[in-house]
């Protein structure tokens, strides 16, 4: 008989843990008290169903051989209570509650992350799968009741608050060693490379500064370069001041300009000048110059690493520019056209150069009507034209015509969310009073929760 499921894509161990296995008649002959995989898979399966039949008695079973159906309220076997032929844990099988569940997410080194709160399951054809584990409150919540975390993130989004899952995906863990007593699961260094920049980025601000510090060495520069950019705003500062100076430097005069100048804004003022000495002359003058910029501006958010070529010049010596363009340089939208002074003419886009005899000027085929900004336009209304215009960038061009930089559309979405943020905060202050009748509720759950982690701990 085929294994089916009913009604679900996604189960938790939390919701399966004690719930009854009745065999094909309808006969409870135990209640769930574990689930094993095989851990050579990306997303092991489960294969093993450990389940306490009366007076206690552990059992387990080949979940391939007799599941036949499975969901939050139980599972029901294929076969009667006499057929069934018990097994044993094999050799690459860990017991998800057992081995997993509480324990923390560490990396080779022994670097505490977070701690394993739950697990999520996913429904793939007709196996069950572990998709990793939960390492938020949500998870925390989850294990004391179901509906207390229904409750929580309910009340959370009456006040316009989410309470995301947090879920470290099964391939991003490693298991370090496994005995009876203890498990430990990694993020390693290893891993690490072979992982997103953001994921990475992800991992290093659950640390504490000394525990990021010794993560981040193992990070050639180019993979810290992106970290750091992936970043929430709070962390990168803060994570930058840890650093030592000349690795620090060397960081930040390998980012954007601009990102580089964000982050310089944020330092210490000793910090920062000590950084840009030790930097190299072009990359410091590039960030000092954007520095000059206020906040929220199009200076201040423009990056300069763009490329101009004067308009005599033919599209074949600007394809040839673009070819010595460094591997590391930013996405590409525009050609951007200046005049025999220097100042802003126009636009190219790399369609126009590629479908362009290369024998032709730059300023014959160059787009003139361009809309471009002043340095000191607000960030918002920079974000507005782009958005409004549909452009993958605009110029930044001062009173003399001269091109400083450009806003790439990536720069005006940064600067939208950060307005709809600071929309968020305003009208959340307006609901003093609910707010204060949230918070008496959140504290009440914030002790049942708080109480329960300090029995874990305590175990």
């Amino acid at each position: 008989m085929g294994m089916t499921v009913r009604d679900t894509t996604m189960l938790y161990l939390s919701q399966m843990m004690g719930k009854p296995v009745v065999d094909i008649q309808g006969e409870k002959i135990g209640t769930i008290s574990d689930l094993a995989i095989s851990t050579g898979e990306v997303f092991p399966r489960i294969t093993s169903l450990a389940f306490q039949g009366p007076g206690k008695v552990p059992f387990m079973i080949s979940w391939r051989k007799y599941v036949d159906t499975f969901d939050e309220d139980g599972i029901t076997l294929n076969a009667e209570a006499h057929d069934i032929r018990f097994s044993y844990l094999q050799p690459d099988e860990v017991l998800l509650a057992r081995d997993l569940l509480n324990r923390q997410i560490v990396d080779t080194q022994g670097l505490k992350v977070v701690r394993v709160n739950d697990l999520k399951l996913s429904v793939s054809g007709s196996q069950l799968r572990l998709l990793g584990a939960e390492v938020g409150v949500r998870g925390i919540l989850r294990g004391l009741a179901s509906w207390l975390e229904r409750a929580v993130v309910a009340v959370a989004k009456v006040f316009g608050k989410k309470i995301d899952e947090q879920i470290i995906a099964w391939n991003y863990m490693d298991l370090l060693d496994r005995d009876l007593s203890e498990v430990q699961l990694s993020v390693t260094h290893r891993r690490l490379d072979e992982l997103h920049p953001a994921d990475v980025a992800d991992i290093l601000e659950q640390l504490d500064p000394q525990q990021r510090a010794n993560v981040f060495q193992h990070l050639d520069d180019a993979q810290a370069t992106e970290a750091i950019s992936e970043m929430d705003d709070e962390y990168q500062a803060d994570f930058i001041e840890d650093l030592d100076d000349a690795r620090a430097a060397g960081l930040l005069g390998s980012m954007d300009p601009d990102d580089a100048a964000d982050i310089v804004r944020d330092l210490s003022y000793e910090k920062a000048e000590t950084l840009l000495r030790l930097m190299g002359v072009e990359d410091a003058t590039e960030i000092r110059r954007l520095l000059g910029y206020k906040d929220g501006t199009a200076g201040g958010m423009m990056t300069t690493q763009f490329v101009a070529v004067k308009a005599d010049n033919t599209v074949g010596e600007t394809i040839e520019v673009l070819r010595e363009l460094d591997d590391d340089h930013p996405t590409l939208h525009y050609v951007y056209g200046l005049n025999e002074y220097d100042e802003f003419e126009g636009v190219l886009s790399l369609r126009t150069l590629v479908l362009t005899d290369d024998a032709r000027p730059v300023g014959d085929v160059m787009y003139e009507d361009v809309i471009s900004v002043p340095p000191d336009e607000t960030e918002e209304d920079v974000a507005a034209d782009i958005f409004k215009y549909e452009l993958p960038a605009m110029p930044v061009v001062d009173e003399h015509g001269v091109l400083l930089g450009i806003v790439t559309v990536d720069d005006a979405w940064d600067a939208i969310e950060e307005d709809v943020s600071g929309d968020k905060t305003k009208a959340t202050a307006l609901k003093a009073v609910g707010i204060v009748l949230a918070s008496l509720l959140f504290l009440g759950l914030y002790t049942l929760v708080l109480l329960q982690v300090i029995g874990y701990a305590g175990r």
